[in-house]
């Protein structure tokens, strides 16, 4: 599919067209598990008071070299800015305004973990620190950090579903999510 790029284009158009809906579904799904990793850490922390070291969500339980390794972090940011990439052409309007400010607060929270990422590949810490560091986590922990980032994220995501799946008559729906409405069906 990579070396075609006739065949590519016509994926990405069904993906924004028929499988809409079902495509935003699965992303949302990504999403909701990342987010429950990060509210069951945050429960361990502060409910449990378990040390943050051991504090690493569900998957940190059974894999808790995976929760340490930057590649998975960076892993997931990336998977997160391609699905808003991929799914951005399905949004018009108001829903597209809050899916694109989405995307572009994930490009910044990509940025930080490909930051993170290289420093631990090549053992050099952004200015001396004892870890990889990313800019924001200079003045934030880490845990707090990233329940910000998922919040800044995933609230104009939603905002954009939810219009998305209820447009006015003026916006252009022309995917599987939302029932098709015309001027005179709305009036």
């Amino acid at each position: 599919m990579a070396a075609n790029p006739r065949v590519r284009s016509n994926a990405i158009a069904a993906l924004n067209s028929k499988y809409h809906r079902v495509g935003l579904f699965a992303f949302l799904v990504i999403v909701l598990g990342h987010w429950a990793e990060h509210i069951v850490q945050a429960v361990q922390i502060y409910a449990l008071d378990w040390p943050r070291p051991q504090a690493g969500g569900v998957l940190g339980l059974w894999f808790p070299w995976l929760v340490k390794s930057e590649l998975m972090h960076y892993g997931y940011a990336l998977v997160m800015l391609v699905g808003f990439v991929l799914l951005r052409h399905g949004f018009h309007g108001r829903a597209r305004t809050w899916w694109m400010l989405a995307l572009w607060v994930q490009v910044w929270h990509h940025f930080e973990h490909l930051l993170l990422f290289l420093q631990a590949l090549t053992g050099q810490n952004l200015l001396g620190q004892p870890a990889p560091t990313s800019i924001l986590q200079l003045v934030l922990p880490r845990v707090e950090l990233h329940l910000f980032y998922n919040a800044i994220v995933f609230i104009p995501m939603v905002v954009a579903m939810v219009l998305h799946r209820r447009p006015r008559f003026d916006d252009l729906v022309q995917c599987s999510c939302a029932p098709h409405r015309t001027p005179a069906a709305v009036g």
